[in-house]
């Protein structure tokens, strides 16, 4: 006979936390979201912190490099998408590597044979308005000269005339040896007016730019994740087939940490994965794994070794895993069981697996609710696929910018190795993700501050200034569908559509 729950399986949206005492010491300035990223022991630190409790999806239309160092900034961490050939994907962590927090590597090259048409084309795709003209017209090549917006005129010139005509040539130009260090690269901006300095190797190769712009952006984000040589940290996917070859290639690109990338995660492929990492490089890499609803799941990835574990099937907004094939669990649910889970882990072993939930996650105060049941922090797909990072095209429907986002169980992503069930087969016979759009937001340092002001103002509703402690004193309450219509504006006519009125982001 089948088991039964006794209890329904809920969502975050059936749940409110009930405040607690506010001492005058608690407010939103002192609050610490930081967050093991990673298991670690007892009275030990892990190896990687998160300075917010946010990480991107594994999906082609939410985590490329890009993205990756824009949510690195702000002190969260993306997980480059898998479902690409190994050499794409490991190229895309090696140019968030190569970033060094200030060191850019260009992604926008001209040769002395481009067009000025061209140019344009080229800013237009990259929003890049300093270009380097190196040799080959590569970013590794050696430095001819510079094209900014001060170097051509639409009006006076034609479209086809050569990058070689109207750049700011090598001698003219201020530039500094490869090894610069940031703060002396900062000064020569500043002591010369410039808003860039190109840095060069020996052979006057190119290696870096730096930009004026990036000082500033530098100062006004302190909670940078940058590893021990001031990099930007990173993370990628992997699946349960071509792990051989991809884990290898990731880790020499230089990825921080890997995530097993799947659509349930208690299964033999997850724990061949894990083992096979296991077996090759011991501890020095992490992983995760997952997805999974409960406990003997959680039990199962912890026992083969995952560095932390993601929790959800079924809760993304692009999902259709449930309808599909009628598996899942309410996410609040499955968060409360596998903390839970985790909690009891730590009292056996002095080993705490951290927990992230995966989906579910509708509205900013959800990712309240989720760390206050347990999640240590949560990955987002819907939320970060509306800003201008990331890699999706910008449309415009109806008149309104949306944004594509689509599935990685989509036919778009054609990523089914994340469905694998064993055996040799190529494709699934039905979808488990759709195709679709989301409101265009924005900026992703704007709504990340806006989504954590509100996360730190309701921990101190609850008398918490750090997660640890918002799990320790959070009292939630299950609430009415009547109690949640109650909750929003009603009974009342908008003059205008407020803000925060269907701003879902989940």
């Amino acid at each position: 006979m089948a088991f039964y729950f006794d209890e329904p399986a809920r969502t975050f949206n059936e749940y409110l936390l009930v405040p607690g005492y506010s001492s005058s010491e608690c407010i939103p300035e002192k609050v610490s979201l930081k967050t093991p990223l990673v298991k670690h022991k007892k009275g030990e630190e892990p190896a990687i912190s998160l300075n917010i409790p946010m990480v991107s999806a594994i999906m082609q239309a939410v985590s490329d490099d890009k993205m990756a160092i824009a949510l690195a900034t702000q002190g969260g961490l993306s997980f480059i998408y898998g479902s690409q050939t190994v050499e794409d994907e490991a190229a895309m962590v090696a140019r968030v590597k190569s970033h060094k927090a200030g060191f850019v590597v260009s992604d926008a090259n001209l040769s002395p044979e481009t067009t000025l048409g061209e140019v344009l084309e080229l800013r237009e795709a990259t929003g890049h308005s300093t270009m380097p003209v190196t040799e080959d017209g590569t970013a590794a090549g050696k430095l001819l000269g510079i094209v900014t917006e001060r170097d051509y005129r639409l009006s006076r010139m034609g479209l086809e005339e050569k990058v070689a005509t109207f750049m700011t040539p090598r001698e003219k130009l201020i530039v500094a040896p490869a090894d610069t260090s940031l703060r002396e690269a900062n000064d020569i901006i500043w002591d010369h007016k410039l808003n860039s300095l190109p840095l060069v190797n020996a052979d006057d190769s190119l290696a870096y730019l730096v930009f004026r712009k990036d000082y500033d952006s530098h100062k006004e984000n302190p909670l940078e994740m940058l590893d021990a040589e001031k990099r930007y940290m990173v993370g990628a996917g992997i699946n349960t087939r071509d792990y051989a070859e991809r884990v290898p290639a990731l880790v020499e690109a230089g990825a921080d940490v890997l995530c097993i990338d799947s659509s349930e995660g208690y299964s033999d492929w997850q724990r061949f994965t894990l083992e096979w990492i296991r077996e090759h490089y011991g501890n020095t890499v992490k992983v995760g794994a997952g997805n999974v609803v409960d406990r003997e799941g959680f039990r199962f990835l912890a026992k083969h070794g995952a560095d932390f574990i993601k929790i959800g099937i079924g809760g993304g907004s692009i999902c259709i895993t449930r309808e599909q094939k009628g598996i899942g669990r309410g996410q609040a649910t499955a968060v409360i069981d596998v903390a839970r889970a985790r909690d009891e882990w730590f009292e056996e072993t002095g080993e705490y697996i951290p927990i992230v939930s995966d989906g579910g996650i509708v509205y900013d105060h959800h990712i309240t609710l989720a760390l206050a049941m347990g999640s240590d922090y949560v990955m987002l797909g819907r939320y970060f696929a509306r800003f201008d990072e990331s890699p999706s095209n910008r449309v415009t429907v109806n008149g309104s910018y949306m944004k594509e986002y689509w599935g990685e169980g989509s036919s778009r992503a054609r990523n089914w190795q994340r469905y694998d069930l064993g055996g040799t087969k190529k494709k699934m016979a039905f979808e488990e993700g759709v195709d679709s759009y989301v409101p265009y937001a924005g900026s992703l340092k704007d709504n990340v501050d806006t989504t954590l002001s509100k996360v730190k103002s309701t921990m101190c509703n609850c008398g918490a200034l750090s997660i640890p402690e918002l799990q320790d004193k959070a009292k939630l309450t299950v609430v009415s569908s009547t109690s949640i219509t109650e909750g929003g504006a009603h009974d009342v006519m908008l003059k205008d559509k407020s803000p925060y009125v269907g701003n879902t982001i989940g």
